[in-house]
C-alpha cells in the first residue's frame, strides 16, 4: 500500500468515526482544532495521525485496539504521538 493510499484510508476510517460519533471525543477534537485555527482537512489529518499510531502499536504489540490511549492521544493534539518519543 502507497502512504497516499494510507493517508486516504485513515482519512476515511476518520470521517467513519465522525459520522457514527464513535469515539465521540474525535469530533470533539476536530471541533477543538477547528477552533484552534486548523483548517478542517488540517484537523482531519492531525486526527488520522493518531488513529495510524493507534495502528501501528497495536500491530507492534499484538494487542488489541486501546481506545483509552486513542482518546488521550487525540487530547494531547496538535502534539502528535510520535513527538512524544522524542
Amino acid at each position: 500500500m502507497s502512504k497516499e493510499m494510507l493517508k486516504q484510508s485513515m482519512l476515511i476510517a476518520v470521517e467513519n468515526q465522525l459520522k457514527s460519533n464513535t469515539p465521540p471525543e474525535t469530533a470533539a477534537t476536530l471541533e477543538r482544532l477547528m477552533s484552534e485555527g486548523y483548517s478542517r482537512q488540517a484537523a482531519l489529518e492531525l486526527i488520522a495521525s493518531v488513529l495510524i499510531s493507534e495502528v501501528f502499536d497495536v500491530v507492534e504489540s499484538d494487542e488489541p485496539y486501546n481506545e483509552n490511549r486513542y482518546v488521550s492521544r487525540l487530547k494531547q493534539l496538535p502534539t502528535l504521538p510520535f513527538d512524544e518519543q522524542t
